[in-house]
């Protein structure tokens, strides 16, 4: 049996029961370095996950038999292997019987909770190796980004100046961790700051129309 969890976004107080129970019954956990540093008590076998996913897929084929745990940051169906796993593996069990996959408390809302905002009608996106379509995007009232170190904050900011937009940014970094920071500004606060780095971040956009 595979199964995804999703571990939240960071601190083991987001991780739901269902989730740390799988991690106890799993013969080998399958994650990245930071994953696998949530659970140093953890005594079974680990596998460290790289970039080559392919090679992972073919060693899920190949172990499929065992207990495994895959850790998935925040939500495992949110941008995250969730998607690639369980489509890889209906292809070959019609009936999915050989996959499983517990949800976690995506980046997105935890973010959304501190910020006391609703999520009934925000728009969620991830910037993880794909260029967002800016102009579609910026068509939405409430969006949330997922970002990596490619497309964050500074980028983010100068799409919207670049549309003439006036927009507030919510910047979430390091997420439920010790060193957490969430910051309110205006995108052309953040665009005069290009060299400021952040941390693993999320980004809610907001229209101040």
């Amino acid at each position: 049996m595979i199964t995804v969890v999703g571990i939240g976004p960071g601190s083991t107080a987001n991780q739901t029961l269902a989730a740390l129970d799988a991690v106890k019954q799993a013969e080998v956990l399958v994650g990245g370095t930071r994953h696998l540093t949530e659970f140093p008590d953890f005594s079974g076998e680990t596998r460290r996950v790289n970039a080559d996913v392919d090679g992972l897929m073919l060693w899920l084929e190949q172990n499929q038999h065992r207990e495994i745990v895959v850790l998935a940051s925040g939500d495992p169906l949110f941008y995250g292997i969730g998607k690639r796993i369980a489509a890889h593996f209906s292809g070959l069990h019609a009936d999915g019987q050989n996959i499983r996959i517990i949800s976690g408390i995506s980046s997105v809302q935890y973010l959304c909770a501190r910020i006391l905002l609703d999520m009934n009608d925000i728009y969620l996106t991830s910037s993880h190796g794909r260029k967002p379509d800016f102009d579609w995007l910026l068509q939405h009232e409430k969006i949330a980004m997922v970002t990596d170190d490619v497309i964050g904050p500074y980028q983010i900011a100068q799409e919207i100046l670049a549309r003439g937009q006036q927009r507030r940014m919510v910047i979430g970094e390091n997420l439920s961790q010790d060193n957490e920071q969430i910051v309110c500004l205006n995108a052309e606060q953040v665009a005069r700051c290009g060299d400021i780095h952040y941390g693993l971040n999320v980004v809610v956009i907001l229209n101040e129309r």
